[in-house]
C-alpha cells in the first residue's frame, strides 16, 4: 500500500510504534484524559525509542530517517486514542529546527541532545495574547543591556508551556515587522519567566498548554540564536513542515475517525438491519473516505516534494486547509452516525470531534492560509 511513499523500513517503524502504544499509552490514555497530562517519564521512553529524533542529524542524538518515516510516525500516533498527547509528546518538533538550523555548535550541543533523548522538554513561544498568525506584529520585546536582553512580554498556547525547560522564543529586537525579530533561548528558571497560568481547552486534554510571562526577564546574549533581526527566517522555516504535519494529524483523525464509524454501522441494528445496509449511511460513509482518502494523497505528494529539497510552500498550505476541512466533516458525520452514543465520552469519536476542531486554527488559522495561498498565486 502506497509503495511509491513507504519501504519495509517506514514499516518497521510503524511496527515498532503500534507496541510502543500498546505498552505505554492505551492502558493509561483515558485517565491521561481526565487528568488533563501525562507523565513526563513518556519524553523519555519516546526518546528511548528514537521517535523524538526521527530525521534530525545523528551527531546530536537524532534517528535516521526520511520525510516519510516523519509521516508514518505521526500516522500511527494519532491512533493513541489522544491528539493533545501526541502534540505536547512532539513539541521539540517546531522548538528543536530553528536552533538546527540557526545556531552555534555550542548551541546545538546544549540545547538538542537533551531534548531528543526525552530528558527535557523544548517549546516554541511565537503567539501572543494580542494575536498568533501575523508573526511579524509580535509584540515582545528584548532590549540589548550589556551582556542580556531584557525581555519583556508574553506567549500563549504554548503547547508543553507549564513543563518545559526551555523556549525558543520569538522576541522583538528592532524596529516594526518581520525585520526586527530575532530567536533567543529562554531556559526554565532564568528569573523574570514564569508560566502564568495554564490554560483549560475544549479538547487536547492530555495536553498542558500554557501561557508564559516575561518580565524584565534577563537572557544571556549568547543565547541569540543566528544574527540579531534575522529571526524571522528560523521561524519561516518551521511554517512548511508543521503545517504539513497538521495536515497528516488532520486526515489521520478522520481516516480513525472512519473506520469506528463503518464499524459502528455494520453493528448497530435499525428497523430490523445493521444501519450500514441503508443507503443513506452507505453514501455518507463513501464520502467520508473519498474526501479522507484525497487528503492523505494530496498531504503525501507535498511531503514528497519536501523530501526532495522543492518547495512546496504553497501546496502545503492548500494541503492543510484541505485535510482539516475534510476532518471536520468526517468527525461531524462520524457523531451523527454514532447517534447519540457520538456524543458521548465513552466513544472515541466524540473525543476526535473535539480534538480536531484546532486544526484549522493552529500553525496559521484556515483562514490565513488562503491569503498565504492567494498571494502565492499572485493576487
Amino acid at each position: 500500500m502506497y509503495e511509491e511513499y513507504f519501504t519495509e523500513s517506514h514499516q518497521m517503524l510503524r511496527d515498532s510504534i503500534r507496541k510502543f502504544i500498546a505498552r505505554e499509552i492505551t492502558p493509561f490514555v483515558e485517565k491521561w484524559e481526565e487528568e488533563g497530562t501525562f507523565p513526563r517519564e513518556l519524553y523519555k521512553k519516546a526518546g528511548d525509542a528514537g521517535f523524538l529524533g526521527i530525521g534530525s542529524p545523528e551527531e546530536y542524538g537524532g534517528t535516521p530517517g526520511d520525510i516519510f518515516h516523519q509521516v508514518a510516525y505521526t500516522e500511527e500516533m494519532m491512533r493513541c486514542g489522544s491528539v493533545g498527547l501526541v502534540c505536547s509528546l512532539g513539541s521539540s518538533a517546531i522548538a528543536v529546527p530553528p536552533i538546527l538550523a540557526l545556531g552555534t555548535q555550542e548551541q546545538k550541543m546544549k540545547y538538542v541532545p537533551a531534548v531528543l533523548s526525552g530528558d527535557q522538554i523544548a517549546v516554541l513561544g511565537v503567539t501572543e495574547p494580542s494575536g498568533g498568525s501575523d508573526v511579524a506584529s509580535l509584540l515582545t520585546r528584548a532590549v540589548r543591556k550589556g551582556d542580556n536582553y531584557i525581555v519583556n512580554g508574553s506567549k500563549t498556547f504554548i503547547t508543553s508551556g507549564t513543563r518545559a525547560d526551555y523556549c525558543t522564543t520569538a522576541v522583538r529586537t528592532g524596529v516594526s515587522g518581520h525585520a526586527g525579530i530575532s530567536l533567543l533561548v529562554i531556559e526554565k528558571g532564568t528569573p523574570g519567566f514564569t508560566v502564568s497560568k495554564k490554560i483549560e481547552k475544549m479538547g487536547w486534554l492530555a495536553s498542558d498548554t500554557a501561557e508564559l510571562s516575561f518580565d524584565d526577564c534577563e537572557v544571556p546574549v549568547k543565547n541569540l540564536l543566528g544574527e540579531e533581526n534575522k529571526g524571522f527566517y528560523g521561524i519561516m522555516l518551521n511554517f512548511q513542515k508543521e503545517r504539513l504535519y497538521l495536515a497528516v494529524q488532520a486526515y489521520a483523525v478522520a481516516e480513525y475517525a472512519l473506520e469506528l464509524s463503518i464499524k459502528y454501522a455494520k453493528e448497530r441494528v435499525a428497523f430490523g438491519k445493521p444501519i450500514a445496509k441503508f443507503q443513506v449511511t452507505r453514501h455518507k460513509l463513501a464520502e467520508m473516505a473519498t474526501v479522507t482518502e484525497a487528503a492523505k494523497q494530496f498531504t503525501y505528494r507535498c511531503a514528497a516534494k519536501i523530501g526532495v529539497g522543492q518547495d512546496a510552500f504553497r501546496e502545503v498550505c492548500m494541503a492543510k486547509n484541505f485535510a482539516t476541512k475534510a476532518c471536520d466533516r468526517v468527525v461531524y458525520d462520524a457523531v451523527q452516525i454514532h447517534g447519540g452514543y457520538g456524543y458521548c465520552k465513552e466513544y472515541m469519536v466524540e473525543r476526535l470531534y473535539r480534538d480536531s476542531r484546532l486544526f484549522s486554527i493552529g500553525g496559521g488559522t484556515y483562514e490565513i492560509m488562503n491569503e498565504v495561498i492567494g498571494r502565492q498565486m499572485g493576487l
